[in-house]
């Protein structure tokens, strides 16, 4: 098969998945979003109807270093919200900054995600749960579409410290396989549920080609804080190089989806270029 009609093929099975999908993409979320300070909820988007090889990494291809920002481009000092787990650090220069999304994709606030990320033409990455995605094709199909990144969070989200190896792999591979039906090619980064990371982690993901991300500002919108709290951790936190993480699933994500609102267009008025990471390799 030539390369053409391999590419052929992969968008005319993107174009399949997302045939259904009118009704998550075109519920405008225009009206759908309260001012920062109200908590209305956010209205659910109606549901849409309806192996290739990867060189495996060594584990010392990792470029894990401590989670620490790089200081805010402004002389005023912010205090990033640290997590001490790895990460793949993220170049500092400039103001690069990099949204993340874990636990999805659901059909209830990642269409509105998507909606806001597609208006300020903002690419973004999202850490999908393999039985997640098996429900939700046609959103991983938009997110490939779209530009998006997708990355490997595991199939049931489980504390993977706790399994065995055998375990571990069948949740890594498994959502693996997933991705690649849908996104169209094998994920290329990995994120260990609740930050959890011990040695077969790292092994296995490298094993399967993938490398880890953790992140450096935590919004914690798992906590439902307020929406007002979820834009100050990221608008405080905000500096170049850092990696933010939200959820778009796992629970009521309307205070995400508000403040992803009210922060995205703040950080790129301010010069902040927000973008996925390339992967590299030494």
């Amino acid at each position: 098969m030539t390369k053409d009609q391999s590419l052929t093929r992969l968008l005319t099975r993107r174009r399949a998945l997302l045939a259904g999908a009118a009704a998550v993409g075109a519920a405008g979320t225009a009206g759908l979003f309260a001012t920062v300070a109200g908590e209305e909820p956010i209205r659910p988007a109606a549901p849409a109807a309806g192996p290739q090889a990867r060189r495996a990494l060594k584990p010392s291809a990792y470029r894990l270093e401590p989670l620490t920002g790089y200081g805010p481009p402004r002389a005023a000092p912010r205090r990033a919200l640290v997590r001490r787990a790895p990460f793949l650090r993220v170049s500092g220069r400039g103001r690069t900054m990099v949204l993340t999304f874990d636990d999805g994709p659901d059909p209830r606030y990642t269409p509105h995600i998507l909606d806001i990320l597609h208006e300020y033409d903002v690419r973004a990455m999202f850490f999908v749960c393999g039985e997640m995605v098996a429900d939700n094709k046609e959103l991983v199909a938009r997110m490939a579409d779209e530009g998006h990144v997708v990355g490997n969070h595991t199939w049931s989200h489980p504390l993977l410290t706790r399994l065995s190896r055998g375990r571990i792999r069948a949740e890594m591979e498994r959502t693996c396989d997933v991705v690649e039906e849908t996104y169209g090619e094998r994920p290329a980064w990995f994120r260990a549920p609740y930050g959890a990371w011990n040695r077969a982690t790292f092994q296995l993901g490298a094993d399967l080609g993938m490398e880890p991300l953790a992140w450096t500002v935590d919004t914690l919108d798992w906590t439902t804080p307020g929406t007002r709290a979820i834009v100050d951790r990221v608008e405080n936190g905000a500096a170049p190089g850092v990696v933010v993480l939200s959820h778009d699933a796992g629970g009521d994500r309307s205070q995400s989806v508000r403040a992803l609102r009210a922060y995205l267009p703040q950080l790129l008025d301010s010069g902040y270029f927000i973008t996925v990471p390339e992967r590299k390799y030494r």
